[in-house]
């Protein structure tokens, strides 16, 4: 059978068999989700020179059998540990998953959304209180969690590395790039003037370390004497999030609030919500859902 090269970023026909290229290292993740893959990416450029070494692929990419042989032979199998994370179970990846526990002495097979799966921890080679904490540093998501999941995952190869338990975020809250859970009163230290602007953008970008954009968005609202107040919510429809923009827009009288989700709050003959009706700009209101495709993380806007 001919066998090619992955093409980073490229599709994978399922039957073609591919060849990753990935040399060994001590620690292998594996995912179907490239935000979460690249949020990993991110948080071990935070672990310095000294740090395990980390190869991570996506699950999509060896879908073929011949692809999953190629992998575990030449880097599964020789990693110090494997983590698996598998929407779906293991149904979706039965071979994948046949493979891996036959070959790899440390394997963590961790669900791939919130609920548990017997059936994975079952197919782990570790004990269940480690599968656990993996699982809910990813589950739980961003960048914090995602170091903490690395430096706790060097721990259980050899390396002595000091690791936090894994730390839930918020439903709906406040961002500030650089800081880990800021307050309102954290971001005023951050402020000149008196003109708040308030960002409101998805938690799922938070969720995946992926907060780029809106940093640059605080950085050039700061740069022409604007007061940035960046919050994140799973959507405007959330009952957590309109309760949490009403108090931060009656607390800091914004004047203007910049909108960057894709869904309306209301929908077609529902009375407007007290959050659009803030004086001094506020949310508006864009009428009907616009059904506009939701980030690629785990499910979506309802994360």
């Amino acid at each position: 059978m001919h066998l090619l090269a992955a093409q980073p970023g490229g599709p994978v026909d399922a039957g073609q068999a591919v060849d990753l290229g990935q040399s060994p290292a001590d620690i292998v993740v594996l995912s179907a989700a490239d935000t979460e893959l690249a949020c990993l990416a991110a948080a071990q450029s935070r672990l310095g020179p000294d740090a395990p070494s980390l190869r991570l692929a996506n699950l999509m990419q060896l879908a073929h059998p011949l692809s999953v042989d190629l992998y575990v032979e030449q880097v599964a199998s020789q990693a110090k540990l494997v983590i698996v994370r598998l929407l779906g179970g293991t149904g979706y990846w039965p071979y994948g998953v046949e493979q891996l526990a036959a070959h790899v002495p440390n394997l963590a097979l961790l669900p791939g959304d919130d609920n548990p799966d017997p059936d994975l921890a079952e197919r782990s080679s570790l004990p269940p209180a480690v599968l656990h904490r993996l699982w809910r540093y990813l589950a739980e998501g961003g960048i914090d969690n995602a170091e903490q999941a690395l430096r706790y995952a060097a721990d259980l190869t050899g390396r002595s590395s000091e690791w936090r338990e894994p730390a839930p975020l918020l439903r709906a809250g406040l961002y500030w790039p650089g800081e880990s859970d800021p307050d309102l009163d954290a971001i005023r230290q951050h402020w000149r003037g008196e003109a708040v602007a308030p960002v409101v953008f998805y938690r799922a970008l938070v969720q995946a370390g992926q907060t780029e954009p809106v940093d640059s968005l605080v950085e050039a609202l700061a740069v022409n004497g604007l007061n940035p107040l960046p919050i994140y919510v799973p959507s405007l429809k959330d009952r957590t999030a309109q309760a949490l923009i009403a108090e931060l827009v009656e607390e800091t009288s914004p004047s203007v609030v910049l909108n960057a989700t894709a869904f309306a709050v209301g929908s077609a003959g529902s009375p407007t919500s007290p959050v659009l009706s803030a004086p001094r700009g506020g949310v508006g209101r864009n009428g009907d859902d616009v059904s506009a495709p939701s980030p690629p993380l785990w499910g979506g806007e309802d994360r």
